[in-house]
């Protein structure tokens, strides 16, 4: 059978540890989601433990040479396998609680989390594998440098656990950084107290000049009013999740 080429412009990097592969699909509570979705199966060493254990499974994959080869590999759940964008897939053609594991291609990892942040009353729970640096800045909180836009949205609606480190060695090519196994599970807030698409955007603008206080960072936001309350004298970096959404609110007024 033959096997899949690793594509340096899809950023793969196959993972060839069986112990840690089953150590990532354990970090998966399988109760809290009726569809469970493989974001880049590659060669399926995730996937491999996941097609008998979750009957409403789906593989998504822009790699032609991985969906042939998964095809082949496991006949009898070919449909399942995907060549297909995830991040073009209309999440809301399906029904009930949605989880989402996968090796994420490094180069789109952060596109996939804004993915999931859109559709979080959908996606209850994410274990995924990503680049040690952006592990650290999902988990990250307030007056640390790697705090950013990522750790607030994510926080905001997600429990997030850093699980494991994963060393370059156990893929195929080792890439040149290390890796981190982390866990998002869906916590109890249903809504912000603030109106959601401006929570976003007002985290973004503060984020996208971090060096800067706020007062300067969001001036293009066109705030027409006094910006000499206290909190805008402060960068980013330094304000809670709940003091982003007192924020919002404040200027929502």
């Amino acid at each position: 059978m033959k096997q899949v080429t690793p594509k340096k412009h899809l950023g793969q990097h196959f993972l060839k540890d069986e112990n840690i592969a089953r150590k990532i699909v354990n970090g998966l509570d399988l109760g809290k989601m009726s569809t469970l979705i493989e974001v880049g199966p590659g060669t399926g060493v995730l996937t491999k433990y996941l097609l008998d254990e979750f009957p409403n499974f789906m593989a998504f994959d822009v790699d032609t040479e991985s969906v042939a080869y998964l095809k082949d590999h496991f006949p009898e759940h070919a449909s399942k396998f995907l060549y297909q964008d995830f991040l073009k897939y209309n999440l809301k053609d399906l029904n009930g609680p949605i989880g989402v594991i996968g090796n994420f291609p490094y180069n789109i990892s952060s596109q996939l989390f804004f993915k999931i942040w859109d559709h979080r009353d959908q996606v209850n729970e994410v274990v995924c594998m990503i680049q040690k640096e952006v592990a650290d800045r999902i988990v990250s909180k307030e007056g640390n440098k790697t705090y950013g836009i990522l750790s607030v949205l994510l926080q905001a609606f997600y429990d997030i656990e850093y699980l494991f480190t994963v060393p370059p060695q156990v893929f195929n090519p080792p890439p040149k950084v290390q890796s981190a196994v982390i866990r998002l599970s869906r916590n109890a807030t249903t809504r912000l107290e603030c109106d959601e698409a401006l929570f976003k955007r007002v985290v973004k603008a503060g984020f996208g000049k971090r060096r800067k206080t706020l007062r300067n960072a969001l001036k293009d936001l066109n705030l027409d009013f006094a910006t000499d309350t206290e909190v805008f004298g402060q960068r980013a970096e330094q304000l809670s999740v709940s003091e982003f959404i007192q924020l919002t609110k404040y200027i929502s007024a």
